[in-house]
């Protein structure tokens, strides 16, 4: 018997309809103090959680010269761990033997199981299901959603379903082969998606390197739609994502909402560039479904020349190393909102001008990639919806 069984010398106990035992966590888990002085001249390796039940992850070691800690608590293979801090959405985790004796601040209790009881393994799943969480949060104190801690003695009280030990090592068992299956899925589906962009990257290179150039006013010069704002209508708003994510749909502004914005109209097959966030890769082509969208004063909308090129390939151009970089340089100042994108710059800038044909053929595949990626962003939907399904039929007895 260990340890954690003293803390569990009278159990509170009910029976699941299930015929599962229904325990407090602190019946199965016991506090660990595993506590070490914190030394100047060593450094300690270090491990913070990741939210959603994704697990464990490498941080910077602690460098006890500079830490304001006078202590850490050293982790062991097995332990149950969870973030005070971010318990609320699902940080929480068993700690794997790759993280053996690291180290982490109180702010990630740890605990020792009974192993008399309960497998390391079912309590980590069990607290993987989304489903818990909220279950766990109305345990929180503070104020919002960043400062609501979960103090190990409020944690120690949740109950949750507990059957014998044998048939603890089945559950963790189908699901850990379940869990290894989508796992596979998510690497296939990252493998074709490396090679999707690998595709692309080197067809645009084939047509683009040698290819004269000329500056964007010849090519896709300024255009503006101004809109006059009504008291009787609403507007539409278009946002653009960084990182070269595409467009996407704001709320629709009235009136009062416009005040003194000033708004433009913005066509399918127009390449835009939000003005503030240019140099992080807000750049985008507007597609049908974005057809009567407004933009306000800080989106840059370009047209191509019919004939020159298309916008599809300077989109892609501008979310290139090289293509960033240019839009950075036109966009003097400093980080964030005071790095903004010159008209006058962008303007100036030489962009690679193939034939035009190539670059109706590069569209082509760029659309079929992306065709691609919205199938398998359903796949990924599906998976993620997958494995708490898995866990909540699981934990329910009904996963044969």
């Amino acid at each position: 018997m260990t340890t954690a069984t003293a803390h569990a010398a009278h159990p509170t106990r009910s029976i699941s309809p299930n015929g599962w035992a229904q325990v407090s966590l602190g019946d199965i888990v016991i506090k660990s103090d595993a506590r070490v002085p914190v030394v100047p001249d060593q450094d300690y390796p270090n491990f913070g959680l990741l939210s959603f039940g994704r697990g464990l992850f490498t941080k910077q070691p602690i460098h006890g010269a500079s830490s304001s800690a006078t202590s850490l608590y050293r982790a062991s293979a097995g332990q149950f761990v969870y973030s005070r801090l971010f318990a609320f959405e699902g940080a929480y985790g068993v700690v794997p033997p790759e993280f053996d004796g690291w180290f982490v601040s109180n702010e990630f209790p740890l605990f020792d199981c009974d192993s008399d009881r309960v497998l390391a393994g079912f309590i980590g799943w069990y607290f993987r299901n989304p489903l818990v969480w909220p279950e766990v949060a109305r345990l929180t104190t503070g104020m919002g959603n960043r400062r609501q801690r979960i103090k190990p003695e409020a944690l120690l009280t949740y109950r949750l379903p507990l059957p014998p030990l044998e048939e603890q090592r089945g559950i963790v068992a189908r699901i850990d082969r379940l869990a290894t299956k989508i796992d596979d899925a998510r690497q296939m589906k990252q493998m074709i998606e490396d090679e999707a962009n690998a595709l692309l990257r080197s067809q645009f290179s084939r047509i683009a390197d040698d290819a004269p150039r000329r500056k964007m006013a010849d090519v896709a010069p300024l255009v503006r739609r101004k809109v006059e704002v009504r008291s009787d209508t609403e507007y539409a708003e278009l946002g653009i994502r960084s990182f070269g994510r595409g467009t996407f749909h704001k709320p629709s502004l009235d009136y009062l909402a416009v005040g003194s914005k000033k708004l433009y109209r913005i066509a399918p097959g127009d390449l835009l560039f939000n003005n503030v966030f240019a140099w992080e890769g807000a750049i985008a082509v507007a597609q049908p479904e974005d057809t009567g969208r407004v933009g306000s004063h800080r989106f840059i909308t370009c047209v191509p020349e019919e004939g020159v090129s298309t916008a599809d390939f300077l989109c892609f151009y501008f979310i290139t190393a090289e293509g960033l970089e240019r839009i950075g340089e036109a966009s003097p100042g400093g980080a964030g909102r005071n790095r903004t994108l010159g008209l006058e710059k962008l303007a100036e800038i030489e962009v690679p001008v193939p034939p035009i044909g190539e670059q109706i053929k590069f569209g082509q595949l760029m659309r079929r990639v992306k065709a691609m990626r919205a199938a398998q962003d359903d796949a990924e939907r599906e998976l993620d919806a997958l494995l708490p399904s898995i866990l909540d039929r699981a934990f329910k007895g009904g996963l044969s």
